[in-house]
Parts: structure tokens; C-alpha cells; sequence
């Protein structure tokens, strides 16, 4: 068993850290996000508090299970978002517009965020940043996907599971 301030373990808790952040940085910097954005926060949330409760004396194959399944969530969000974003699946009608039959609604309904700021209305359809033709749902995606990688690879080491194509639980 890990020590509480094993590298290893203080690994598992920063790992998430970084792509939570930067959703945070990019908002600070005028890029509003979208529901789906927000979505795929709740996730890194979560693994960064399941690397935390791994400095405490409490079973750790349930904490990486439940790490593994916050980054794979996160990184399938950000797969279905970023798939609204090109196209090839339509989204949420809540944030992309679509199928809305705009004459049964209220001003209120069209304009949600009027009372408040509605220049921050971000519709999820929409790319609103790109790096090397990826959006910012499809770099969470891919990063996600590799913390994922990195959860059960932790799983893996704590169950002493050689990749050999042969489990050794002994």
C-alpha cells in the first residue's frame, strides 16, 4: 500500500488540476462557456476530490475506480460536445437552439440571461476557441482521455495487474 505522501499519490491528486484551471483561465479571459463547458467541469471536480481522499486511510481501489469514471465522463462529454460543436449529432435544445419552436416562448425563455449579461449567452453548437483546428470540448476530450489512461494505470499498479494479457492477483 501507497503511503499518504507517496509521489505517486500527490500525482493523483494534481493531475485534474490543470484542466480544470484552465477552463477558469479561458473564462477569465472573456471565453464564456456553454452549459456542456460547465458540464465537463463537474468530473475533474470530482477525481481532483478522489486524489485528495487518497491521503487518507480509506480504500483506495474505490477512490480509483471513481477517478477513472470522472475522467472518462468528462472526456465523453467532451466527445459529444465537441461532435455538437461540428455537426454531427445535434445537442441539447436547452443550449443549442435547435428545435425550439421560438412562437410558444416568453422573453424570458429566449433571452434567459437578460436580466443578468446576456453577451455571455454561449450557445453549445458554437465553436468559440480552436487550437490546431480543436475546440476547447474536443482538447478536454483528449486530455481527459489520458487522465483516464493514468486512473487505470493506477488501478492497474494497485491491483498488481500485469498488461500481458494475463491478470496476476496474487
Amino acid at each position: 500500500m501507497k503511503s499518504a505522501a507517496s509521489p505517486e499519490t500527490l500525482f493523483n491528486i494534481v493531475r485534474d488540476i490543470p484542466l480544470l484551471l484552465g477552463a477558469f483561465v479561458f473564462q477569465a479571459l472573456g471565453y464564456a462557456p456553454c452549459a456542456m463547458c460547465i458540464w465537463q467541469r463537474y468530473p475533474h471536480a470530482i477525481a481532483i476530490g478522489m486524489g485528495a481522499l487518497l491521503l487518507f486511510a480509506l480504500p483506495i481501489l474505490p477512490i480509483l475506480i471513481i477517478g477513472a469514471l470522472s475522467a472518462l465522463s468528462t472526456s465523453a462529454l467532451g466527445v459529444f460536445h465537441t461532435g455538437v460543436e461540428r455537426g454531427w449529432w445535434e445537442g441539447p435544445t436547452s443550449c443549442t437552439g435547435s428545435g425550439l419552436d421560438v412562437s410558444q416562448m416568453s422573453v424570458s425563455e429566449l433571452l434567459p440571461s437578460a436580466s443578468s449579461n446576456a453577451s455571455n449567452l454561449v450557445l453549445c453548437s458554437e465553436v468559440v476557441w480552436e487550437f490546431l483546428t480543436l475546440s476547447m470540448a474536443s482538447w478536454n476530450a483528449i486530455l481527459s482521455g489520458v487522465l483516464a489512461c493514468l486512473w487505470l494505470v493506477a488501478i492497474a499498479r494497485h491491483q498488481k495487474v500485469r498488461w500481458h494479457g494475463v491478470a496476476d492477483v496474487s
